[in-house]
C-alpha cells in the first residue's frame, strides 16, 4: 500500500475491519494481498473527492492505470465497502458522491461508458472515435465532446448506475442523492433501454459508434449499428462489459443484469412516491426478462439446456463467456438466480470447460475464464473470483484461492489476466476493479465459511 500521507483518501473503518479480517487468515502471503487489493480503490484512484456540507458530495474515481471514470467500474470499486458506510460519514459522503457524479454523466450522456473529470480536462484519446446522434433534417452531430473518455455504448453500465444507486439506499436509508435530476437520470436510462429494444430494423438511429483499430475487437459492424438483431424483449448492446463489441446485439448476462436492478430500483422509485416510473420499470424489467427465456435460452448439441452468452432475436446464439461483470458465471452473485438453479449449473458446467466455452483455459499456472479483450490464452483473476464467489463447493473455492494468490505474482495485488502458463506474464499491474473484487471475495468467505481461511494456500 502506497504510505498513509500519499493515499488518496483514508478511512479508518475500513482500515480497522481489513485489520480484524487479515487476523483470521492463516496463510500470511494471502493476508497480505487481502490487506493491499481491498482498499487499492481508496488508496489509489479517489481522484476528486469534495464533500457535501449543505450539498451534494462530489466523488470522480478513476480505474486505475486509466485517467477516467466509467460507470461499471467505478460501481463496483466501492461496493465492497457499502457494509461499512454507517460506521464512516466520511465513506458514506464518498459513495454518495459516485452516486451524484454518475447522475450527472448520465445526463450528459446515456451511451457514453467512461467520462473525463471536467470539459477542460484535454481531448480524450478516443478523440478520433466516429459516433454521433441525431440533429435537425436528419442531419448528425459529433458526440465525442469534451468530457467524454469513450462513447461505448453498453447496457451494463446503465445498470451499474442503478445499481450503485439501490445499493446506496440499501445500506444508508439516505434519500439526499435521490432528487429530481436522478429521476431524469433514471427516466433517460429506461428511455435507452425502450428504444434499443427494437429490432435492429427499426432502428431509431439514434447511437452509431465505428473506430478504426487494429489492436483491439472494438468497432461495431454494420455501418456503426451493430448486427441485426429481432424484437423479442431483450435490450440490444453495441458493446460489452469488456468494452468489446457483441457479437449478437442482446447480451444475455447483461439483460439479467437489467432484470434485477430494474425491480431493485422499482422500489426506491415506490418509497419515493413515483407510482407511474415504480411501473414503468417493472413493466420493462418483466418483457426484458421474458425476452430472456424466449430467446437467451437456448438447446445445445451434447450439454443440452443452457443461457447463451449472445443472441439475436433470431435463433441464433452464442455459447461462451467473458470475464468481465456482467457474465453467465455470475448470475448468481447479480442476484438474477440462485447458484443451485438448474439451468445455472447446466451452463456453468459448460462454461468451465475449453470443450464448450472458447475463452476458457487450462495450463500449468491456472484455469479460467479469459475473453477477446486481451487475446487467447490469457486467463482473468476476475473469473476465477467470481468461479469462487458463486461455487458452493467448498474444495473448489479453495482451489480458486490457491489460483488466486498465485496469481499475483508476489506482486501484492490482482491483474487484469496472466498467461496460462505462466502467472509472471500478466496485463495491467494496476486495475482497481479486479482488487476490490478480490477483497469483496475475502470478505464474504470471512462472513459465510471463515474456516476457509484457518489454512495455507
Amino acid at each position: 500500500r502506497p504510505p498513509a500521507a500519499q493515499r488518496t483518501f483514508v478511512s479508518a473503518a475500513v482500515d480497522q475491519h481489513i485489520a480484524e479480517v487479515a487476523s483470521q487468515i492463516a496463510d500470511k502471503d494471502l493476508a497480505c494481498l487481502f490487506s493491499n487489493t481491498l482498499p487499492n480503490t481508496l488508496d489509489t484512484t479517489v481522484y476528486s473527492f469534495t464533500p457535501g456540507n449543505n450539498s451534494l458530495s462530489d466523488t470522480f474515481i478513476v480505474t486505475g492505470d486509466i485517467n477516467a471514470m466509467w460507470l461499471r467500474d467505478s460501481t463496483n470499486q466501492v461496493l465492497p465497502y457499502m457494509r461499512w458506510v454507517k460506521e464512516d460519514p466520511r465513506l458514506m459522503a464518498l459513495i454518495q458522491g459516485v452516486v451524484a457524479r454518475q447522475t450527472q454523466q448520465i445526463i450528459d450522456d446515456p451511451y457514453a461508458n467512461a467520462h473525463q473529470y471536467s470539459q477542460c480536462q484535454g481531448a480524450s484519446p478516443n478523440i478520433n472515435d466516429q459516433t454521433s446522434h441525431p440533429n435537425f433534417l436528419g442531419t448528425r452531430t459529433n458526440a465525442m465532446v469534451p468530457g467524454i473518455f469513450e462513447r461505448k455504448y453498453e447496457l451494463d453500465t446503465l445498470c451499474a448506475f442503478l445499481k450503485i444507486s439501490r445499493k446506496y439506499w440499501e445500506a444508508t436509508n439516505d434519500f439526499t442523492p435521490f432528487n429530481d435530476k436522478w429521476l431524469l437520470a433514471v427516466t433517460s436510462v429506461m428511455d435507452v433501454m425502450q428504444s434499443q429494444q427494437s429490432s435492429s430494423l427499426n432502428d431509431p438511429g439514434i447511437y452509431q459508434f465505428q473506430r478504426c483499430s487494429s489492436c483491439e475487437p472494438t468497432d461495431t459492424l454494420s455501418h456503426g449499428i451493430g448486427m441485426p438483431g429481432s424484437h423479442n424483449g431483450m435490450v440490444r448492446s453495441a458493446f460489452r462489459p469488456s468494452d468489446d463489441a457483441c457479437t449478437l446485439p442482446f447480451l444475455v448476462p447483461a439483460n439479467a443484469m437489467a432484470v434485477v436492478e430494474l425491480r431493485a430500483v422499482a422500489k426506491l422509485l415506490s418509497t419515493l412516491g413515483q407510482a407511474q416510473m415504480t411501473a414503468r420499470a417493472l413493466a420493462l424489467a418483466q418483457t426484458i426478462d421474458e425476452g430472456i427465456q424466449q430467446m437467451g435460452v437456448q438447446e445445445r448439441d451434447v450439454i443440452g439446456k443452457v443461457y447463451v452468452y449472445e443472441a439475436d432475436g433470431f435463433g441464433n446464439g452464442y455459447f461462451m463467456d467473458d470475464a468481465n461483470v456482467p457474465s453467465l458465471l455470475a448470475l448468481p452473485y447479480l442476484e438474477y438466480l440462485s447458484a443451485s438453479d438448474p439451468l445455472y449449473l447446466s451452463t456453468r458446467r459448460a462454461l468451465l470447460s475449453s470443450i464448450y466455452n472458447p475463452w476458457f483455459y487450462n495450463g500449468t499456472a491456472g484455469e479460467g475464464i479469459g475473453g477477446p479483450h486481451v487475446g487467447m490464452g490469457y486467463i482473468w483473476p476476475m473469473s476465477i473470483i467470481m468461479r469462487a464467489l458463486t461455487s458452493t463447493d467448498e474444495s473448489e473455492i479453495t482451489h480458486c484461492i490457491t489460483m488466486l494468490k498465485s496469481s499475483s505474482s508476489a506482486t501484492g495485488f490482482m491483474h487484469e489476466s496472466f498467461w496460462k502458463d505462466n502467472v509472471g506474464q500478466y496485463t495491467r499491474a494496476w486495475f482497481a476493479w479486479a482488487n476490490s473484487l478480490f477483497g469483496e471475495l475475502i470478505l464474504t468467505i470471512a462472513e459465510t465459511r471463515p474456516h476457509l481461511l484457518r489454512q495455507t494456500f
